[in-house]
């Protein structure tokens, strides 16, 4: 997963965030996993105060679970995805499935531009942040 985002120009906010929070070791495990991937486009969507405070060594732990909520464990392609899915995300919090119009949509905010293999899993990309719901 790392390798194939860290070869992508779009996705290097994306790999910045994971290797600030020490995640990059744990997406390079044999998986398999789905990783909803923002791309740099969608991260400029997010106030860059808010960004910058959270790639801090002391946020770190929020910056995770922001990341973990981009993490499915198991391979699910687009195919398989149904309208009204629910998925259970790595940080124990649920993403939900929508489809319409031939899109896919993640908590009805983000949109399925492309979906790339990996070696272990596969990759959506997407144009916005999932913020997971306040605890």
């Amino acid at each position: 997963m790392v390798k194939v985002a860290s070869g992508s120009a779009d996705h290097t906010t994306l790999v910045a965030a994971i290797k600030q929070a020490d995640l990059a070791n744990a997406l390079s495990n044999a998986g398999p996993f789905t990783v909803f991937a923002p791309t740099n486009a969608a991260f400029d969507k997010v106030p860059k105060e808010t960004l910058d405070n959270l790639m801090k060594n002391e946020n770190k732990e929020k910056l995770q679970d922001i990341l973990q909520y981009h993490v499915y464990v198991g391979s699910i392609k687009p195919e398989m995805m149904q309208d009204g899915q629910t998925l259970n995300q790595v940080n124990g919090q649920n993403i939900s499935i929508s489809k319409k119009d031939g899109k896919i949509m993640i908590n009805n905010s983000a949109t399925i531009v492309a979906s790339i293999p990996a070696s272990n899993g596969i990759i959506h990309v997407v144009d916005a942040v999932l913020m997971p719901p306040s605890k």
